[in-house]
């Protein structure tokens, strides 16, 4: 059966954004991009994804905005406690052995992995021998990981959540209330780069020793999800480790090997050491 009108127009528009501007969302499940861009069409009173095509081409100004559509930017802090109590209590002693620490939040959209992990690390003693890297391709979302400041009312939730994971500290020593927002401590991202960084056409970030990924292989075709999990691969020294999401798995990757099951309920790997 031939391709709709409609999926054809979309691929042309990836590839006429990766050829323009060297975004690649070739390679993302089709079925997700496809309910953004008709959402982007909806609001924007287009009649077709063709004239999102010309839109985009002709004002660079609506590339943000595209991009807006296209990257997935809702989280929240602690998302998930259990999967941060496993990584306090089961991955942490692990990591006190070693002197110094590299953190990679791949996919960091507006910081909450982020900021759950600076809190944590803090707590366990581990904050000031860790570098934390934050990487994604949305300019806009980077600008927001660094600015730490979010909704006042989201705070309950992430508070709760906190709680959940085993926190140590009270989330408010963290934050400062200002009218209706959450004003987090610059010195969580003291030792934060934030770095603009594509899963589908970068490199490696060598010596990681945990890499936090969660809820982004989701959004990757097998090719793509393949790609993107041997690139953990070579940025992990041996037996360091691999966090992802709840409804992700690196068991039909072909570089499953790489990788043993560590936490196995909460999708948290261990390179292996050969």
């Amino acid at each position: 059966m031939s391709e709709s009108i409609e999926d054809i127009e979309i691929q042309l528009l990836l590839d006429a954004v990766y050829r323009h501007y060297h975004y690649d969302f070739r390679h993302y499940a089709r079925a997700s991009i496809k309910r953004r861009l008709l959402q982007a069409r909806s609001q924007w009173g287009y009649d077709s994804i063709s004239d999102i095509q010309s839109a985009v081409l002709h004002d660079e100004n609506i590339l943000p905005q595209l991009l807006n559509f296209l990257t997935v930017q809702v989280s929240e802090m602690f998302r998930d406690p259990s999967y941060f109590r496993a990584l306090r209590e089961k991955v942490v002693p692990h990591l006190r052995t070693y002197p110094s620490l590299k953190v990679w939040v791949a996919g960091c959209s507006h910081g909450e992995e982020l900021y759950s992990l600076a809190i944590l690390f803090a707590e366990e003693g581990l904050f000031e021998r860790t570098i934390f890297y934050a990487t994604d391709i949305n300019p806009a979302a980077l600008r927001a990981a660094q600015a730490g400041i979010y909704p006042l009312d989201r705070i309950q939730l992430f508070t709760e959540n906190h709680r959940l994971s085993g926190g140590h500290s009270s989330l408010s020593d963290h934050y400062t209330a200002d009218y209706d927002r959450a004003v987090f401590s610059k010195s969580l991202r003291e030792r934060t780069v934030f770095s603009d960084h594509s899963l589908v056409t970068d490199s490696a970030f060598g010596e990681m020793h945990l890499i936090s990924c969660r809820n982004v292989l989701i959004y990757f075709d097998r090719e793509l999800q393949d790609r993107v999990v041997g690139l953990f691969g070579e940025s992990l020294v041996r037996g360091g480790f691999l966090g992802i999401g709840s409804k992700e798995s690196l068991r039909f990757s072909e570089h499953a090997d790489l990788f043993a099951e560590f936490v196995r309920e909460e999708r948290i790997y261990r390179r292996s050491a050969q």
